[in-house]
């Protein structure tokens, strides 16, 4: 057990771990986006369809907030871009829990998705700096445990505080936005390459906006997001729909993290052997399996069922899904590469809510049904996808190994 553990843990640098641990620290609080649907139903008198136009808006800054920080991460620099942008969602919070206007809710709910989609494009550029590539799959499958350690345990305890206050949920997001900016602070170096250190002509997002394989790989991934942004705005709505409570939703999402948790470090040896396209085609079938049993669920274990088979899914694509990313993206342009990337969570974070609150009340369980199908279709366009994607990335390597570019984690 102990060899084990060194070899899907060990090899990645002291910085990597202050990343972990700033994001761990940031999950564990992270309660106001999973139940934000439920307060404006349930505390603020709003309509399942209503809910999700404003949850929705979480997602429009949230677009604003990716490209801005994949540019901030290039120019700014990696440690700035997440510092700041974690203290401004503490304030946002803090905000969002005094305020009780529907409008002003929208308003605070896109500065959050603005707020909370800065970090992503610096988080990942800033693991692609300092580690290895032959370590970047354990780290990045290492990077989706600790979330998923978090939102469990903020989701077991959420549950049950979202009967007492939801007011305190936000406080405590905020809270937890605050000390992962101090962590980040405090230990967290400059990992972005100094001026002239990649020599690489760029053109800047259009480079990223032209490049068609990775803009098909992108696509890809906002078809996978819509479907994982159900389980956080929809699902809530249509358990709250079959009677069942807050704290049922809570006991669901702790499942799905309690069972990453267990499983999450296994995965890499699972899916090591084969193509990276046909792991992400069988975790999109796996998904759309999940969300299949929703059609006739009706009570709770039904809906345990469903999220245990999805979070197969996601667990399978987490790992794949970041390399790949990682791997398209040329040095010099990590960020913006990541920015245009993590657009399809905002931009599902917005789609998703509205489309699924609108499905929801008018479709009834047949939602789930469009949901399903949307992920068989991104599974059967992986397969497709992934030997083009493959010879791409191949190009890549060559070129990269062609102008002898070091490596950021060897300096």
């Amino acid at each position: 057990m102990r060899g084990w553990l060194r070899d899907t843990a060990g090899g990645l640098p002291a910085t990597y771990w202050y990343l972990w641990a700033g994001l761990l620290i940031n999950r564990v609080g992270g309660f106001a986006v999973l139940f934000l649907s439920l307060y404006l139903t349930a505390q603020r008198g709003a309509s399942a369809a209503l809910a999700g136009l404003v949850v929705g808006t979480y997602g429009i800054g949230g677009v604003i907030g990716t490209l801005a920080g994949g540019v901030l991460a290039d120019r700014w620099g990696r440690r700035r871009t997440l510092v700041w942008s974690h203290l401004a969602c503490a304030v946002v919070l803090g905000s969002l829990a005094l305020a009780t206007d529907l409008w002003v809710i929208a308003v605070l709910c896109a500065l959050l998705g603005l707020g909370q989609s800065m970090p992503g494009p610096a988080f990942v550029a800033a693991i692609t700096d300092m580690v290895p590539a032959a370590r970047r799959s354990r780290a990045f499958n290492l990077e989706f445990w600790a979330f998923n350690i978090g939102t469990a345990g903020a989701s077991l305890v959420a549950g049950l505080l979202a009967e007492w206050s939801y007011v305190g949920l936000f406080l405590l997001d905020g809270l937890s936005s605050l000390i992962a900016g101090l962590v980040f602070a405090l230990k967290l170096p400059e990992t972005l390459p100094a001026p002239g250190f990649v020599a690489v002509k760029t053109r800047g997002m259009r480079t990223v906006l032209s490049d068609r394989i990775f803009l098909v790989f992108a696509g890809l991934t906002l078809l996978q997001a819509l479907l994982y942004t159900q389980t956080s705005t929809i699902v809530p709505l249509a358990m709250r729909a079959d009677g069942l409570s807050p704290s049922a939703y809570g006991t669901m999402t702790a499942l799905a993290g309690a069972l990453i948790v267990l499983g999450q470090l296994f995965v890499p040896r699972l899916i090591d052997r084969h193509r990276k396209a046909r792991v992400l085609a069988v975790a999109q079938a796996a998904m759309a399996a999940g969300f299949a049993v929703l059609i006739v669920a009706d009570r709770l274990p039904a809906y345990l069922a469903a999220a245990a088979i999805w979070t197969v899914g996601s667990m399978l694509a987490a790992p794949p899904n970041a390399e790949i990313n990682s791997e398209l993206a040329p040095p010099a342009l990590r960020g913006r590469y990541q920015a245009v990337f993590y657009l399809t969570y905002p931009a599902a974070s917005f789609l998703a809510p509205a489309l699924g609150g609108a499905g929801l009340q008018y479709l009834g369980s047949a939602h789930w049904a469009v949901v399903a199908g949307v992920g068989v279709v991104a599974s059967a366009l992986h397969l497709v996808a992934g030997p083009s994607r493959e010879r791409h990335v191949a190009s890549i390597r060559a070129e990269t190994a062609a102008t002898a570019l070091p490596d950021a984690a060897s300096r």
